[in-house]
């Protein structure tokens, strides 16, 4: 008999407005690539899945209580958060400072292109 408990997350859906330019934020600055992009008739709607190991995210366009620019609440991790912190800053996205905690992993948060609040930690 199989127990009914959750296992995992398979993966988490973020709202963009705009596909395209997401799929471009997404893989250069996050270094995600794009294992899935196809219309799904029943929804009427394109569904674009971004991956790395151990990664997996749908960016789904909008739709009435699910619009970009909220905070996402999703972890990213990452080998060296000052380089990523870098790196992003670089490629002009809205990084907050990178925090330096004593006995915690350096972490900051960021903005994706569509104003969705993510955070990298260590």
């Amino acid at each position: 008999m199989t127990e009914a408990h959750v296992t995992g997350v398979r993966m988490v859906a973020i709202p963009v407005a705009d596909q395209d330019r997401a799929i471009e934020f997404y893989s250069v600055a996050l270094g995600l690539t794009k294992s899935a992009d196809r219309v799904i008739e029943e929804i009427g709607s394109r569904w674009v899945q971004m991956s790395a190991p151990g990664i997996e995210i749908a960016l789904l366009t909008e739709y009435p209580g699910f619009s970009a620019g909220r905070d996402t609440g999703v972890r990213l991790v990452t080998a060296d958060a000052r380089a990523l912190h870098a790196h992003l800053v670089g490629h002009g996205a809205k990084v907050n400072e990178l925090l330096l905690w004593e006995g915690l992993p350096p972490m900051f948060e960021f903005d994706d292109i569509d104003g969705n609040t993510l955070y990298a930690v260590q």
